[in-house]
């Protein structure tokens, strides 16, 4: 309310108005970020180059199933984020080898607790799937 006691105009407050950052707020862009490193292949390559620095096929092969263009893509929006170093070596063929930075590394080792903790618990999951795709479903 106005102090005439007319509602005052709504306006819509951004991610960095409510909180510094706020993931659930459609514009911020800490939602990018999240979708980088939890998407279908950004979780796995960041894990992936835990272990050591990769040069991209090794990478690929590491990460089974990701297509070339598809690895590509999230390894350039994980560059981009700050996450993952690409450093081209000046020889004859091309090497580039990919590792993680500060921030990279410090994502990936919480993403292999969240890894750890799913396979630790498969056998449960698929227990809960089994009981869910047979009409079992929790009351």
């Amino acid at each position: 309310m106005t102090a005439d006691g007319t509602a005052a105009p709504t306006r819509k407050i951004t991610c960095t108005e409510a909180l510094a950052f706020n993931v659930y707020a459609r514009d911020c862009p800490s939602r990018e970020t999240l979708f980088d490193i939890t998407g279908r292949w950004g979780s796995l390559a960041l894990t992936a180059l835990l272990e050591n620095t990769l040069r991209f096929n090794e990478l690929r092969r590491r990460v089974e199933g990701v297509s070339e263009k598809m690895l590509s893509q999230t390894l350039q929006a994980l560059e981009r984020d700050g996450m993952v170093h690409r450093t081209a070596q000046p020889t004859n063929p091309p090497r580039v080898d990919y590792s993680l930075t500060p921030l990279g590394e410090e994502v990936a080792e919480r993403l292999m607790g969240v890894i750890e903790l799913v396979q630790a618990r498969q056998a449960d999951i698929d227990a809960a799937r089994e009981r869910y795709d047979a009409g079992l479903r929790p009351a």
